[in-house]
């Protein structure tokens, strides 16, 4: 059974940093897309950054510069480093996983959140102005 638990958010100023994390169990998959997705009150989920398997990622463009998406293969971690911070960062922060049969099946649709099979409960990010 697949598990994705994120941690790592919080309440910072304008201007500041942090990190997410996202611990992955249950799966034994070589390949599979992986990404952060973040959502407001009323709003859809939207695609942050994501990266493959295979190690390539791709961001957002209100994110470009200031977040960077890595993984600790040993450790079946994603990572999300925030820095910069801007009050419209503010949201819920989730991070998703869908088990595909190799890297190259991560195309540009899994910007969409209705790709990922399995989703984490979400942590909270707050930047005060």
């Amino acid at each position: 059974q697949v598990q994705l638990v994120e941690s790592g958010g919080g309440s910072v100023e304008a201007g500041g940093s942090l990190r997410l994390s996202c611990a992955a169990s249950g799966y034994t998959s070589i390949g599979y897309c992986m990404g952060w997705f973040r959502q407001t009150p009323g709003k859809e989920r939207d695609v942050v950054a994501r990266i493959t398997s295979d190690g390539r990622t791709s961001y957002t463009d209100s994110v470009k510069g200031r977040f960077t998406i890595s993984q600790d293969n040993a450790k079946n971690t994603l990572y999300l480093q925030m820095s910069g911070l801007k009050p419209e960062d503010t949201a819920m922060y989730y991070c998703a996983l869908d088990l595909v049969p190799a890297a190259r099946y991560c195309n540009i649709d899994y910007e969409r959140s209705t790709k990922y099979k399995h989703w984490g409960q979400g942590t909270q990010v707050t930047v005060s102005s």
